[in-house]
């Protein structure tokens, strides 16, 4: 089986030797004026056309990066923010300035250096607090920084005092519980590292009242998460090659699972045009589903029909809504793109 890691680290080999990434060592902004464009919009529904425009530009924003992930929108600041994970930054983007490089290294073992820990970080959520949550690969850990005083600390390293593998993605809920995913993918040895001390690959929650729970373990490879509008559901992809698959965990009380089931299988997407795995979502305010996949994003009802891929033709990580809350920003291998949308965004 093709790890997560295995994968990423052949993506940023090609990319280097196709676009001398490494030796430029700089991620390029493109003309505001005269974004290019890339991709298609495909349709399987006509139920797409309530939510995006066949014809609408996939605009580049940026390039020139290595893997980029993470995306997520500053409300009051009105700037997006979005990692290179192996160049181990943030950057930020907003109409007005254009690109910028926002924390770097963006990194932080916390006092203690790992040795089986890959540099970087990874998904990104903007918060209510006017904090930015950070999947932290150095420190195998979810942290919080503090925009307005640039105050970090960790918020959860461990599960019943093992250390986590590498938080990957997460996202907040209403209430403020924050959940995440915690695969391998920022070990050095990915699933085989001798670090890894964790015998499974977990989603968890954890709630503000500092308790950590344990939500799934039986996924081989979780990544993306998403909530539904009503936060009844979880969505969860995996990036395995052999079951690049969506769940769907209906929540009880005080989120407690009662059905996690299988929802959508991405396999048939794959294809010599449509490299990647499932990976980040994004949600719009009537429960779409925005989730990358093979060659792009696909787009899917509440229920879980597909009804369009926003075609990219790159490995592609993840996205976010910002802006006046029609934009989908994607963070697609190398690029920074974004589309205009005919819905809003659930944040």
């Amino acid at each position: 089986m093709l790890s997560r890691r295995d994968f990423l680290a052949h993506s940023a080999a090609a990319a280097t030797t196709a676009l001398c990434i490494k030796t430029t060592g700089k991620a390029k902004a493109m003309n505001r004026q005269t974004h290019e464009a890339l991709g298609r919009i495909e349709r399987f529904s006509s139920r797409l056309d309530d939510l995006l425009d066949i014809a609408a530009p996939i605009q580049i924003l940026a390039g020139n990066f290595q893997w980029t992930e993470g995306p997520s929108w500053d409300r009051k600041r009105q700037r997006l923010y979005f990692s290179d994970i192996p160049a181990n930054t943030i950057h930020s983007w907003d109409e007005r300035h254009g690109l910028g490089i926002f924390l770097s290294p963006a990194g932080d073992p916390h006092g203690t250096v790992d040795q089986y820990a890959s540099p970087g970080v990874n998904g990104l959520w903007y918060t209510d607090r006017d904090s930015l949550l950070i999947c932290n690969q150095d420190g195998r850990s979810v942290d919080e920084l503090h925009l307005a005083t640039n105050a970090r600390k960790r918020l959860i390293g461990t599960f019943e005092g093992i250390k986590l593998n590498s938080p990957n993605d997460v996202i907040q809920s209403q209430d403020g519980s924050i959940f995440f995913t915690d695969p391998p993918y920022g070990l050095a040895e990915g699933q085989r590292s001798p670090g890894k001390r964790l015998p499974f690959n977990g989603v968890y929650c954890l709630r503000p009242s500092g308790d950590l729970r344990l939500i799934l373990r039986d996924m081989t490879f979780p990544n993306g998460l998403a909530l539904s509008p009503d936060e009844q559901f979880l969505y969860v992809s995996q990036s395995d090659p052999d079951a690049p698959i969506l769940r769907r965990i209906m929540f009880g009380e005080d989120f407690t699972v009662a059905e996690n089931k299988l929802w959508i299988d991405t396999a048939a997407l794959a294809g010599a045009d449509s490299p990647g795995l499932p990976d980040g979502m994004a949600l719009d305010v009537n429960g779409h589903v925005f989730a990358t996949c093979a060659g792009g994003v696909l787009v899917l009802t509440p229920a879980g029909e597909p009804i369009g891929r926003i075609h990219t033709g790159k490995e592609t990580a993840n996205c976010c809504f910002g802006e006046d809350g029609s934009t989908l920003f994607i963070t697609a291998h190398d690029t920074l793109l974004r589309v205009r949308t005919k819905t809003k965004g659930l944040r």
